[in-house]
């Protein structure tokens, strides 16, 4: 587990079919083998540790759903797992991506950055107003949405700004999405109607459900 508060930069120095070996000196001084990092949100494991170093596996599955196959990709967010008393700075991110979305528009207001995006269906569902989103590894709260999700708009620091991969991006260039994962639950609850747990009735969660205890 995650909270999308970027500690790093780190650069791809290597990638096979099945590997990569990601350079951040700043950070391997923390990471051991078998430990979860936070790869541009992306949730890998490393296998190998040198002074400068580490080394992830990829799967095929992981391949077929990041852009990590791509040779243009250089520089990824690092953040290495959350321990027990850790502060939650960000919310709370899983390191299991939902989909892809790109860069559609940025613009400078003051001295923060507004960034749009646009998004796949998948993704969109968990997309609203003031919610969470995690881009890139990324925390962002989202300070527009058109009511599909499908466009969001996100307002960024000149700290996170500067200190992440959102000041490399290109228009059009692909990011990671991870939606809010509270979100997730509420969704598959309303799906799934009235359940019995053991011999105790609940309640089915409806938007009305929602709304007579002060949740919508």
């Amino acid at each position: 587990m995650f909270t999308g508060l970027v500690q790093t930069i780190g650069m791809i120095e290597q990638r096979d079919r099945d590997r990569l070996v990601i350079h951040c000196p700043d950070l391997v001084a923390n990471i051991a083998i078998g430990d979860s990092v936070a790869v541009n949100g992306v949730c890998l494991t490393a296998t190998y540790i040198s002074d400068s170093n580490f080394t992830a596996d990829v799967s095929p599955e992981t391949l077929g759903r990041t852009n990590f196959g791509d040779r243009q990709l250089k520089y990824v967010n690092l953040e290495t797992a959350l321990a027990v008393g850790d502060k939650i700075g960000g919310h709370f991110v899983s390191g299991h991506i939902d989909g892809m979305g790109k860069l559609s528009d940025r613009a400078l207001i003051g001295n923060s950055w507004e960034l749009s995006f646009e998004a796949i269906p998948e993704v969109a569902r968990y997309i609203v107003f003031k919610g969470s989103i995690a881009i890139n590894g990324i925390s962002l709260t989202i300070s527009y949405c058109n009511d599909a999700g499908t466009n969001f708009r996100v307002a960024v620091i000149p700290h996170t700004y500067d200190n992440t991969t959102l000041k490399d991006l290109d228009i059009g260039d692909a990011v990671h999405l991870e939606g809010d994962l509270l979100g997730k639950y509420v969704e598959k609850f309303l799906r799934s109607g009235q359940h019995n747990f053991g011999n105790l009735a609940q309640p089915a969660i409806t938007p009305s459900f929602l709304a007579e205890h002060g949740w919508a």
